[in-house]
């Protein structure tokens, strides 16, 4: 089995957000959780980028500041990459920007980004709307009303202690990252990677919620590009896999890694 395992986290999310997956891993997995821009905790309350380097701007900076990272971390061994919705943006992007970086990949909840320029322009301006709301309401206003989108219905039927982990991480942001994040890294400022998608030659297993009709078509467009790329469908879930469904989330990581554990 390859020793090195790369998991990158959703918007609001962190490094904890793994934690149920890792605890049905193997054990022997050598695992890296960074935390994305925006979401590291701060080191000084006046911080106005808590814990971050503040030079970074645009998304495809922050794609090769995490392709940094990993590269030091993983010390020239084999890595597979897992992205989750805004990780599996930035999972994607290293796999563009950096194609020796991973050997395979798991996507889940990931868009390739908007086609057309007239839908940047309008979601740039939806996330700098929430990226003033933060910064001008603070942080609870701001996760009540992400947390009422429909994208999370399905979250409504997990049990009150899952919820309430998941409510405790958000929670502990701050604001001015969050709104960093969005002005970065929100889907109107990301590249569009469609065009691309066939020069990734790694194995990318798209993973999917079957409640989750707008991703689930948005992966079946994903799979027909990818040279080497296999859908999985989970009954039941919705977009946050991950959080609905961590056992199957850890049971297809572990097989992904296994198959290349063979070939190698």
């Amino acid at each position: 089995m390859t020793s090195k395992l790369v998991l990158l986290h959703g918007f609001t999310g962190g490094p904890a957000s793994w934690n149920v997956v890792r605890a049905h891993l193997p054990g022997d997995l050598d695992v890296h959780c960074p935390a994305l821009l925006g979401h590291a905790p701060p080191v000084h309350a006046d911080d106005e980028h808590p814990g971050e380097p503040r030079a970074i701007s645009g998304f495809d900076e922050e794609v090769d500041r995490i392709a940094r990272l990993v590269r030091d971390w993983a010390a020239g061994e084999s890595v597979h990459v897992v992205g989750y919705s805004l990780g599996g943006r930035v999972a994607l992007g290293l796999l563009i920007r950096h194609p020796g970086l991973a050997t395979s990949a798991t996507l889940i909840g990931a868009h390739p980004g908007l086609e057309r320029a007239g839908e940047r322009t309008i979601r740039k301006t939806q996330d700098e709307r929430r990226a003033r709301q933060l910064r001008s309401d603070g942080l609870q206003p701001f996760l009540a009303d992400w947390e009422r989108l429909p994208l999370f219905a399905s979250q409504s039927e997990l049990p009150a202690d899952v919820l309430e982990t998941q409510r405790a991480l958000r929670a502990s942001h701050d604001p001015r990252g969050l709104a960093r994040s969005l002005r970065v890294l929100g889907l109107g400022s990301m590249p569009e990677r469609w065009s691309v998608l066939s020069h990734i030659g790694v194995p990318v297993e798209l993973i999917v919620g079957a409640r989750d009709a707008r991703f689930l078509s948005l992966a079946r467009r994903m799979e027909e590009k990818l040279s080497r790329g296999r859908l999985v469908v989970v009954d039941g879930a919705g977009h946050n896999v991950p959080l609905e469904r961590p056992v199957v989330v850890a049971r297809h990581i572990e097989r992904a890694i296994r198959n290349l554990s063979v070939l190698a």
